[in-house]
């Protein structure tokens, strides 16, 4: 930062601006006892009381964590296979077409994504809610895994394989002695990154969910077209703090990483 020019940080500075300025405005009137966002009357703290004190809301926020945590566990343990077995692959041209098919998905519009499994759900006969929106979110956080992923494999000396071969070790033991050891600040990244798309989601759950299953993004939806209410922006603000305090946390556990790693390379 100290390196940019003085344009280049006003640049910088107006982006930030833009982008978090709505965000503190929102959060700022969660606590307006006023109940609108004209005129900040006094502090509140009753529209985040009214949030715990609405049982259906703690029951779909609970919904939302669950999905989140199991898609992103189990889109995590499938995209780190995905990304070594891509790399495994000898021939270029294949292993080209399998990376241009997994940013496909990443690129393509999450409303093109959400009527695919629709039509797909509703064609196998797979009844819209849980297990919809679970594998619906499974499915779209594979290759942000694998993306995540595939720079650390990338990275690594394929002599440390051969080595781990030549002393013995069998493929399991090389793939949980040596590569994933190696490759976890990606794999804990990749689980990061899923786990807030999960909870940011909107247009493909928005599709793949049924009558008496709902997610946050979902039900604040449902919740602003009837009319704006501070409720909603005192449950916007708990979900950008927890999605601060995911953030943080993936910060600290890449950093301790890092330094075991370093140490371990000082050894």
């Amino acid at each position: 930062m100290n390196r940019l020019s003085t344009p280049a940080k006003i640049y910088v500075a107006v982006v930030f601006i833009i982008l978090y300025a709505p965000i503190f405005y929102l959060i700022f009137y969660s606590f307006n006892s006023g109940g609108s966002m004209h005129n900040f009357e006094s502090f509140t703290m009753e529209h985040y009381q009214a949030v715990f004190e609405d049982s259906r809301l703690l029951v779909i926020l609970i919904n939302t964590i669950i999905i989140a945590l199991l898609s992103s566990f189990i889109s995590t343990i499938l995209g780190t296979l995905g990304a070594i077995g891509i790399v495994s692959i000898k021939n270029r041209k294949m292993r080209n077409t399998l990376l241009s098919l997994n940013n496909i998905m990443i690129v393509s519009p999450d409303v093109v994504i959400g009527a695919s499994f629709l039509i797909l759900f509703t064609m196998i006969g797979v009844k819209l809610g849980f297990t919809s929106v679970l594998i619906s979110h499974i499915a779209f956080s594979i290759p942000i895994v694998v993306l995540m992923v595939l720079p650390k494999l990338l990275e690594m000396n394929p002599n440390l394989i051969d080595a781990a071969q030549d002393l013995g070790a069998t493929k399991r033991d090389v793939l949980y002695r040596v590569i994933v050891p190696y490759i976890k600040p990606g794999i804990f990244a990749g689980f990061f990154m899923a786990l807030t798309y999960s909870l940011d989601d909107f247009a493909v759950t928005f599709f793949v969910t049924g009558n008496g299953f709902s997610t946050l993004s979902v039900e604040i939806y449902s919740i602003a077209r009837v009319g704006i209410s501070l409720t909603i922006n005192a449950l916007s603000g708990i979900i950008f703090v927890v999605t601060v305090l995911i953030v943080i946390g993936y910060y600290f556990v890449t950093r301790r990483t890092k330094l075991a790693n370093g140490g371990l390379g000082r050894l």
